[in-house]
């Protein structure tokens, strides 16, 4: 355990600050230039050298404590930002690593020298900048490691990410040095009211699917899956949904509601967007619940009890 470091698994938008030529540019994950939807955090790397990378986490940041990741989405969708959305959701740059300095490449260097030079540099901002420095957890034994996962929901995180002290930057999924240690997902039986035809190799089959939840004598749609279940389990409830297709709306089909699933999620938010008033996060099948009938499913008001806690 002594050969390892813990940092929180935060919930935002994985991003890469890069400082060239004196000016600032925030890139997503996905390769896309986002500096102009997060000014705060651009305009607070103007104070820092040139020639610098560092990897972190956007999130919506306020009062000393993380904001929904719902928040967070009404400033990934905008091109630029206005005031009161500036106002609304404030936004940090968490950073967790050191990639390049004074333009000379960190990568093959050991995280904890990466951490100490990255500690070092951010502690020349003024206090209350948008950018910070993740914290660190350390740990004598796992049990300790696992006292501090306990806290994650308190927290606002999904987790902890156990990262060696000897490791380099690793590039693409290598795996061995880093590692997601999440807490256990919520889950919910819901029941299949519509389906659509997937993607790729299951173009041809109906393979995504919405579910709903009861509310009082009405089932409510309340989210979209399309992973988590084997090929074999897909094709069956493909032949369930073409022999119980109730309505046609273009590609979407209305099933006879009768099958049960159990869905997994990491966090759940009261969301006046969603006629069920709540929006899940990362929904997916954990499994075919043949077991149960759809008067068994969850009810909404159970569902809203999660998200207020």
């Amino acid at each position: 355990p002594t050969d390892w470091q813990a940092e929180w698994k935060w919930d935002g938008i994985r991003a890469q600050l890069v400082r060239r030529n004196g000016t600032t540019f925030l890139w997503s994950r996905g390769e896309e230039l986002i500096s102009a939807r997060f000014p705060e955090i651009t305009l607070a790397a103007d104070e820092l050298p040139d020639g610098l990378v560092l990897d972190g986490e956007i999130l919506a940041y306020r009062d000393e404590r993380v904001m929904a990741f719902a928040q967070l989405q009404k400033r990934i969708g905008r091109k630029t930002v206005g005031k009161k959305l500036l106002a609304d959701v404030p936004c940090r740059l968490m950073v967790f690593d050191l990639l390049e300095v004074a333009g000379v490449d960190q990568r093959d260097d050991a995280w904890q020298s990466r951490r100490q030079k990255l500690a070092e540099l951010l502690a020349l901002l003024p206090a209350g900048s948008p950018l910070m420095l993740a914290e660190s957890l350390s740990g004598e034994t796992w049990d300790d490691f696992a006292a501090h996962r306990a806290q994650s929901a308190e927290r606002g995180v999904e987790g902890l990410m156990l990262k060696r002290r000897s490791s380099p930057y690793g590039v693409g999924r290598a795996r061995g040095d880093w590692w997601k240690w999440k807490v256990a997902p919520m889950t919910v039986d819901a029941v299949l009211i519509y389906a659509q035809r997937g993607h790729g190799r299951r173009a041809s089959l109906y393979t995504d699917y919405t579910f709903a939840v009861w509310d009082g004598p009405n089932l409510v749609p309340f989210a979209k899956a399309y992973s988590g279940l084997t090929d074999a389990e897909f094709k069956e409830i493909d032949r369930f949904i073409r022999n119980n297709t109730q309505e046609k709306f273009g590609p979407v089909r209305s099933v006879t509601p009768q099958l049960v699933f159990e869905l997994a999620f990491e966090n759940i938010q009261v969301s006046t967007r969603h006629k069920s008033g709540i929006a899940v996060r990362f929904p997916r099948m954990v499994r075919w619940r043949q077991d149960k009938s759809p008067q068994d499913a969850d009810h909404l008001e159970t569902i809203k009890r999660l998200a207020r806690q």
